[in-house]
């Protein structure tokens, strides 16, 4: 392809992640066989404010994929990137269904957190394929953390939201373990709690914005 129809690819990609409207690959997790269970208005809140953080994380994860995969160096990082970016699209369009459902919506500053990814993960590749897959790495480490809390916060009766964040769970676990196959080198500790940081940030603010 061109670096036009790149251009156009990239920008079509940014838009379905910022406004909206992604297509996923896969069926959304429990759609078919778990009911929409009745939530009180405190857990529909709840619910909706932890999808709205799942949501944010995949829209950031969205841009830092992007962004990593235009500067990698290995033809074949680019294609682990570029199926790892696929499979996290999913993920947004379940929570954005999910969001939908629960009679939510995605957080406003989605622009912001995806122009702010997209520097980070510009950077992260800048700085080496060994260096770029090692913030995949540390990246998905701490996402399954976040996943995993998650799972204990969710309404018992929400299903719905817990099939997806469980089957995100699994998806992430296979992103960081491919990353650290193909060469991720541990990032140095200032590095990681910045991350931590950046992270408590986003899914504070998200959970009400």
């Amino acid at each position: 392809m061109s670096p036009i129809d790149h251009l156009i690819i990239e920008f079509d990609t940014a838009l379905r992640t910022i406004v909206g409207g992604a297509n996923a690959g896969r069926p959304t997790p429990g759609s078919s066989t778990t009911p929409n269970q009745s939530l009180d208005a405190a857990e529909r809140k709840h619910a909706a404010g932890l999808m709205r953080v799942n949501h944010v994380g995949e829209v950031c994860a969205q841009a830092l994929y992007q962004s990593q995969k235009i500067v990698a160096r290995n033809p074949q990082i680019q294609e682990m990137l570029n199926h790892s970016a696929q499979e996290e699209m999913d993920h947004l369009a379940w929570c954005e269904t999910r969001l939908q459902e629960l009679g939510s919506h995605t957080s406003y500053l989605n622009p912001l957190w995806y122009a702010g990814s997209f520097a980070i993960g510009l950077a992260a590749g800048l700085a080496g394929d060994k260096w770029s897959l090692g913030f995949v790495v540390e990246t998905e480490k701490q996402v399954e953390n976040h996943l995993e809390s998650h799972l204990e916060k969710l309404p018992l009766e929400d299903h719905r939201s817990r099939a997806i964040v469980e089957q995100m769970r699994i998806d992430e676990i296979e992103h960081g373990r491919a990353a650290l196959d193909a060469g991720g080198v541990a990032l140095p500790d200032p590095i990681q709690k910045l991350m931590k940081i950046v992270s408590k940030v986003m899914t504070t603010t998200a959970y009400k914005i």
